[in-house]
């Protein structure tokens, strides 16, 4: 069994920052795609930012239009963790964050593992 394990949400003025972590767990064989999606209450879930190649050295990484100068996601492949650092953040950015990851587990197979999600709102 995999898990993802997410951290760091929680209430932020317009301007500030959080650092949220998703750390994956179990039976894992390896990892092909880490990243982060969010859903804002009437919206549909959009992909925020990504690591693909995970356990490569040379991951490449995809940010929404969004916050393209304002996020960051960054990786520690020896805990198979994925992090991601938002900056100058705006009420606009207030969802629900979930970590996303496709991986091969002990049944061989890559399948797509979600986190539980948490709260990130920005507001004065």
């Amino acid at each position: 069994q995999v898990q993802l394990v997410e951290s760091g949400g929680g209430l932020v003025q317009p301007g500030g920052s959080l650092r949220l972590s998703c750390a994956a767990s179990g039976s894992i064989i390896s990892i092909n795609f880490m990243g982060w999606y969010r859903q804002a209450p009437g919206k549909q879930r959009e992909l925020v930012a990504a690591v693909t190649s995970f356990g490569a050295g040379f991951g490449a990484t995809n940010y929404a239009d969004s916050v393209k100068g304002r996020f960051t996601i960054s990786r520690d492949n020896a805990k198979n963790t994925v992090y991601l650092q938002m900056n100058s953040l705006k009420p606009d950015d207030t969802a629900v964050y979930y970590c996303s990851a496709n991986l091969r587990d002990a049944s061989n197979r890559d399948q797509q593992y979600w986190g539980q999600g948490t709260q990130v709102t920005v507001s004065s």
